[in-house]
Parts: C-alpha cells; sequence; structure tokens
C-alpha cells in the first residue's frame, strides 16, 4: 500500500479543506469513495447539488487499497451515506472474485465498526473494453457481492454495467476514453442518471 502513501495524504489534506470551506452548509454529506472511477468524476457538485458531495477517489486503488485507508480517508468525513466504487484494479491484477469479495467484506467489518449506521451503495464493477478479457470475472464477482449485499440492512448494489452495454452486450465505445478503461463525460452521465433513479441511496 506504500505507493498510494502519496496521494492519499494528498486527499487527506483537500477533504479537510473542503469540509473547513463547507461546514455551515445543512446539505446531506456524501461520501463518493474508491478508484479512479470515482477520483476522475469531477462534476459530483454539479451533477448533485442538492448534497454536499466528497470526492475520495484515489487514483489505480484496488477494493483492498480502498478497505486500508477507509480509517484515514472515509471515517474522518462522517458521511451520511457512502457511494462506493472499486475492485476494477484487483481483478485487472489478476486477483480472483472470490478475493474481491472478501475485500469487500472486510470494508463491511470496518463500515459496522466505525460508520454502523451510515448507508453505503456499491456500484458494480463495469466490463471495460480494457478489461473484456475477464468479464466472467467481473461478472462473478459482482454476483458474489451483490448476493452479500442483500443481507445486509440500509446497504444497496446499483448495477452500472449493464446500461454501459450495447445491443451485442459490447460494451459501448463512446462511454471510455482512448486507454478503453476510463470513463468520457458520457459514461458518467449515465451513473449520474442511474443513481437519480434510486434517491434511496442517497
Amino acid at each position: 500500500m506504500v505507493w498510494y502513501e502519496e496521494e492519499v495524504s494528498q486527499l487527506q489534506k483537500k477533504t479537510q479543506d473542503q469540509l473547513a470551506a463547507n461546514k455551515d452548509t445543512d446539505k446531506r454529506r456524501v461520501a463518493f469513495y474508491g478508484s479512479s472511477s470515482i477520483r476522475l468524476w469531477t462534476t459530483l457538485a454539479q451533477d448533485f447539488p442538492e448534497y454536499n458531495t466528497v470526492n475520495l477517489g484515489f487514483g489505480g486503488s484496488t477494493l483492498a487499497a480502498c478497505a486500508w485507508f477507509f480509517e484515514r480517508l472515509v471515517v474522518p468525513v462522517k458521511p451520511q451515506s457512502i457511494i462506493f466504487y472499486a475492485g476494477d484494479n484487483d481483478l485487472g491484477d489478476e486477483r480472483h472474485a472470490e478475493e474481491v469479495y472478501l475485500f469487500f467484506c472486510t470494508l463491511h467489518q470496518k463500515m459496522q465498526v466505525h460508520l454502523p449506521e451510515v448507508p453505503l451503495t456499491f456500484l458494480s464493477i463495469k466490463a471495460s473494453p480494457a478489461r473484456w478479457n475477464i468479464v466472467d470475472r467481473i461478472r462473478y464477482a459482482n454476483e458474489l457481492i451483490r448476493q452479500e449485499i442483500t443481507k445486509i440492512p440500509h446497504y444497496h448494489y446499483i448495477d452500472v454495467q449493464t446500461p454501459m452495454l450495447n445491443a451485442k452486450g459490447q460494451p459501448r465505445r463512446e462511454l471510455f476514453g482512448s486507454d478503453g478503461l476510463h470513463m468520457t463525460p458520457a459514461g458518467y452521465e449515465i451513473w449520474r442518471q442511474i443513481l437519480k433513479q434510486h434517491p434511496q441511496v442517497f
């Protein structure tokens, strides 16, 4: 986890400054936590103006790393709800779906200790063009986590993968950048629309 340290430290400072600047707002505080798919969502404040959104994404992070840095990044924010995306990079690093599921369980255990009443929404791992070769592992990891979430009160699982596929069941290329991995504004617009359809997650 050492190679994340510099970015995590910078994110801690940035978050502290944001919370201080918004200390008088009465908007519900929503933390968006996870990998670069969250970090690069730079329009959160415009997309969800009714909420006090805090972007806690850090580049290249795995679900394992998100569990590891949970106490440093999420707990101090005292969010009233969490929108979470990770797992993509774990599978890209050749982790098994079962391992990703166990990393999610570790994150849940930490939630139970520190933020037991806070709702968490898991955005399903997307099947991007760059990682289409591991789509079966992606689907299996999603299903394992989805099944676990059905057992946990005030947790939600949202399928963002299916709307990002075309009629042939392939990733919609216009939703991804030139690397075939990170999303374009059109991809984030789909995520925004999906979340707007599920106000209970906030």
